[in-house]
């Protein structure tokens, strides 16, 4: 009787046994069915420029060079006065001189090489704009996450204030600025740090606050996660592509600021060349045109084709020394919003859309 029932209990258990493996099986199958349906996640894109982007690449690239290797290789210092030619000959008047051998791209209006002070303004326009540029992304995405992320009366709080920063026109502010203080290198970084941290702050905090709603922000936060560790690894690395392109546009803002300044006289003052105090100082020239050029100009030598060897004071190209630093500028900047735009493409535009 006893036998017959512990029999009975085992097959039960058995069957109990055979029952749960069977729909261990079947759970199973069932998993690697829906894997199997799942599709396989895109394969990750690096950048790929088109061809008007390399060639605003190889531009970008070859100013940030000449501003590093520039003043190195530049034929004079950027205070030089030519006052002899090649013979040694005093020139009776060596303002707006036309390109020769001795000054490739001419002279200024008092006789200063413009080649020598493009290179030594590349160095200048381009070391301000940058540091102005990353002081302005420090304290705006600091003060734009810190708002996004704290919200309540710290988010009030600081978009007032920027608002009303944002309430200046950029120029007006900088010549209250300068009107109070001496202008010099230092104040104009810092005031196109401090100016342009208010745009870099509504981005940042606009960013911030997108990221802050997401459902992996949520499951951080569920896993306990603190404050700190949400931002550095949560909101941060989600916010970095579309800071990084609005950096470029901000370089740029930042370049066309401080050669507003410098061409109103308020900027980077002489005998520190600046691309766009050097279109204000030679903007006379405009009236005088390219020059002429006559065979007199010239010495001919076949074995070199041409050689540029005398100039005549009467080749007035003052207009040389206007346009090649409005060149340099607009040729920087165009580059990088080129490179700006083929980077948003490559998003779909939904960078462009999150810039303001």
């Amino acid at each position: 009787m006893s036998a017959t029932t512990t029999d009975i209990e085992q097959a039960g258990v058995v069957s109990d046994q055979e029952a749960v493996s069977k729909v261990g099986h079947a759970q199973v199958a069932d998993e690697e069915f829906l894997f199997e349906e799942l599709p396989d996640a895109p394969p990750k894109q690096g950048l790929r420029f088109s061809m008007v982007g390399k060639i605003a690449i190889a531009i970008v690239t070859f100013w940030v060079v000449l501003a590093f290797v520039g003043p190195s290789i530049a034929p004079y210092d950027q205070a030089f006065f030519i006052e002899d030619d090649l013979q040694g000959n005093i020139i009776d008047d060596p303002g707006f001189m036309f390109p020769n051998a001795q000054a490739y791209m001419g002279t200024d209006y008092i006789g200063r090489d413009i080649m020598s002070r493009i290179i030594y303004g590349a160095r200048t326009t381009i070391g301000i704009a940058f540091a102005a540029t990353m002081l302005a992304y420090f304290v705006g995405i600091t003060l734009g996450i810190a708002a996004a992320v704290a919200g309540g009366w710290t988010d009030t709080v600081i978009s007032r204030i920027v608002d009303a920063i944002l309430s200046f026109p950029n120029i007006m502010l900088g010549l209250i600025i300068i009107a109070a203080f001496e202008s010099s290198i230092p104040l104009l970084i810092g005031l196109a740090g401090f100016v342009y941290a208010a745009s870099v702050y509504r981005i940042a905090r606009a960013l911030g606050q997108d990221i802050m709603v997401q459902d992996f922000v949520e499951a951080a936060r569920a896993r306990g996660e603190g404050l700190w560790y949400i931002i550095r690894r949560e909101i941060l690395p989600n916010a970095v592509m579309p800071l990084a392109t609005d950096f470029g546009l901000r370089f740029v803002f930042v370049i066309l600021f401080i050669s507003s300044l410098s061409f109103l006289g308020l900027g980077v003052q002489p005998p520190v060349a600046d691309w766009g105090s050097m279109v204000r100082e030679n903007l006379q020239g405009l009236s005088n045109g390219f020059g002429f050029i006559t065979t007199a100009d010239f010495g001919f030598n076949w074995a070199t084709l041409v050689e540029w060897t005398t100039w005549k004071t009467s080749s007035n190209g003052g207009a040389f020394a206007v346009l090649a630093p409005a060149f340099a500028i607009a040729s920087l900047t165009i580059a990088i919003n080129l490179i700006v735009d083929d980077i948003s493409a490559h998003a779909g535009g939904s960078l462009a859309k999150k810039m303001v």
